[in-house]
């Protein structure tokens, strides 16, 4: 047996049309064969419960799901805790997006982000994205090789989900309430250089003041506006306009430093790319 043989690629399959489930499973069969389907979703919150029960490397989502849109339940995704005793800088699953709407999925196709497969999933089409998934499937087992997955996931999703339902345009915070000491103070969110939360509170922190917060970072993503906030690691947001540059320490992973404070903020593999070339 050979024992240096790579792990098997596991996938999770959501869509609310079980017939839509059958024929994709099918076509996978076809065009991926050593692919593991370990569970099958019927809507967006069961999508994300078993991405978090199974920690796939692939997840198909159907972008219009009861409950939950596919683009509501990648972001939920993208925002899960690491697994019990897994690493903190675990990378992300691989999105796949599969939609009847062309125009959804252009724009995540072309930033390379995500991939998506219109339905009924076509033989050779699907072909493409497996020949896509498993290049950059590759490219995270690679020794030293950075994860492209996630490096504008967040910003991506953002503008998903508007164009799904622009009547729900998002407004972003524009105002902290945290606590300073024994006070209450309201914090404007242009000041803030960086979010970076633990276990219980999340600390806001800005040239002048560090406060405390008891929004967790997952909640803070979806009300800050992605252009300004970056998301660099499951527990740091960072105001882009405030980098004053990116190292690299001894192990080779991408550090920040923020004009106001002297504190260096970690990127996780999972993020790496939005510093490409660095």
């Amino acid at each position: 047996m050979n024992t240096n043989a790579p792990a098997p690629v596991r996938a999770v399959i959501a869509d609310d049309e079980r017939l839509m489930r059958e024929q994709l499973r099918a076509r996978l069969a076809e065009v991926w064969p050593e692919l593991e389907v370990v569970a099958e979703a019927r809507n967006g919150l069961e999508a994300v419960e078993l991405v978090e029960q199974h920690r796939p490397d692939v997840v198909f989502l159907d972008i219009r799901m009861p409950g939950l849109t596919g683009v509501d339940a990648a972001r939920r995704i993208a925002q899960l805790a690491p697994a019990e005793g897994g690493d903190e800088d675990e990378l992300l699953p691989e999105i796949v997006f599969i939609t009847a709407y062309d125009q959804y999925a252009v724009e995540a196709f072309e930033q390379g982000v995500v991939d998506y497969v219109l339905k009924p999933a076509e033989r050779e089409r699907l072909q493409l994205t497996v020949e896509r998934l498993r290049r950059r499937l590759a490219a995270r087992r690679g020794e030293g090789e950075e994860a492209p997955a996630a490096a504008n996931m967040q910003q991506l999703l953002h503008k998903l989900a508007a164009q799904l339902n622009p009547a729900a345009a998002p407004r972003y915070l524009e105002w902290i309430q945290a606590g300073v000491g024994s006070a209450i103070q309201m914090i404007p969110v242009q000041e803030v250089l960086f979010f970076v939360s633990d276990e219980k509170y999340t600390r806001v922190q800005t040239a002048q003041v560090e406060a405390l917060i008891r929004k967790p970072i997952k909640e803070l993503v979806d009300e800050l506006d992605p252009r300004q906030f970056w998301q660099i690691h499951r527990s740091t947001l960072v105001n882009v306009n405030t980098i004053s540059g990116v190292t690299r320490d001894f192990r080779g992973r991408q550090i920040v430093s923020v004009r106001g404070s002297p504190q260096k903020l970690e990127v996780s593999r999972s993020y790496a790319g939005l510093f490409k070339g660095m």
